[in-house]
């Protein structure tokens, strides 16, 4: 028998999905940031130490990051699908309350980075995150000037999921995808933008900030039975109708991802369809989308592209 039949392939180790997330999406801390905002950084480090053993309310986002996390069940606990980083600009003795919340609600999050006040955007590369969700416009913008997609997501309360199905939903153009056909629609109107379209089918679109988030969210999907057994149901919820359907079909056939439903909206509201599908989270780059989408489900604004752009100032 040769050496080479001898030879056992190599075990390869999944990459997780790695989502990093700050302390102001993950629970309710208003009250306090309010209080920091008010008398400064003395006033806040020592609420938060007499504070310690009272336990934060969940956030925004503390329901997609407990079903983020509950896929994790049955995966060995050195390799998990699903690593959730959290990232803080507490101190390590400050930030002891929300390490003491985060055990007290069961969260299996085990690494944190805790800066003092500092930027917390620098450390998300290293960690491998996919994926930032923070209450801190700078922080987002720097993320997506890093390449990495994030959002900003406005502190509220967590309202209680519909379903334990996790459900995403994300806008197509600036998010998905790049932000060149928006640009036609708004610089040059409607009836251009579906010229543009309908000559440029068979053409893929550019990807956009989201573009690698929703590929590992893909990744993670086939991991699971595809229909309404998976735990992971992923929307594509766009102001586009037919015949500008089209491309954005064949794109993500060639990117070979999968989108389990597409809502092609032409321009109506976003919220209700979004509240229909049960989103966990939505992700766009259109502050009026995020403003409706807000009153239905929990929303990420993505500040990128052409929506997003500073106006020009006046010769």
């Amino acid at each position: 028998m040769s050496m080479h039949e001898n030879t056992a392939p190599a075990k390869v180790t999944p990459v997780p999905l790695v989502v990093a997330i700050t302390a102001r999406a993950l629970f309710h801390m208003e009250d306090s940031h309010a209080l920091f905002e008010r008398e400064g950084i003395a006033a806040f480090a020592d609420h938060q130490r007499r504070h310690e053993d009272d336990i934060l309310h969940p956030g925004i986002a503390f329901p997609l990051v407990r079903k983020l996390l509950a896929l994790n069940a049955g995966s060995a606990e050195d390799a998990p699908r699903v690593e959730v980083i959290l990232l803080s600009r507490n101190s390590s003795d400050t930030g002891l309350r929300v390490f003491n919340s985060i055990q007290h609600h069961r969260l299996d999050i085990r690494r944190a980075t805790f800066t003092a006040g500092a930027p917390v955007w620098p450390y998300i590369k290293p960690f491998g995150a996919q994926l930032l969700l923070s209450a801190n416009p700078e922080s987002v913008r720097a993320a997506l000037a890093a390449g990495v997609a994030a959002a900003t997501i406005l502190p509220e309360r967590a309202s209680e999921p519909r379903q334990r199905q996790l459900r995403i939903a994300f806008d197509g153009d600036a998010v998905i995808f790049g932000d060149e056909s928006e640009r036609v629609s708004r610089e040059q109107g409607l009836e251009a933008f579906g010229a543009h379209e309908r000559a440029r089918a068979h053409e893929p679109l550019s990807g956009g900030p989201f573009r690698g988030f929703l590929a590992a969210l893909h990744d993670l999907q086939e991991a699971f039975p595809a229909g309404e057994a998976s735990p992971i149901r992923t929307a594509l919820v766009t102001a586009r109708s037919a015949p500008a359907h089209e491309r954005v079909i064949r794109t993500l056939r060639e990117w070979d991802v999968r989108l389990d439903e597409a809502l092609f909206l032409g321009g109506r509201d976003k919220g209700p369809f979004l509240e229909a599908f049960g989103a966990d989270i939505f992700f766009d780059d259109s502050p009026h989308n995020i403003d409706s989408a807000r009153r239905h489900v929990a929303a990420g604004h993505v500040p990128h592209g052409v929506a997003n752009a500073a106006p020009k100032s006046e010769p």
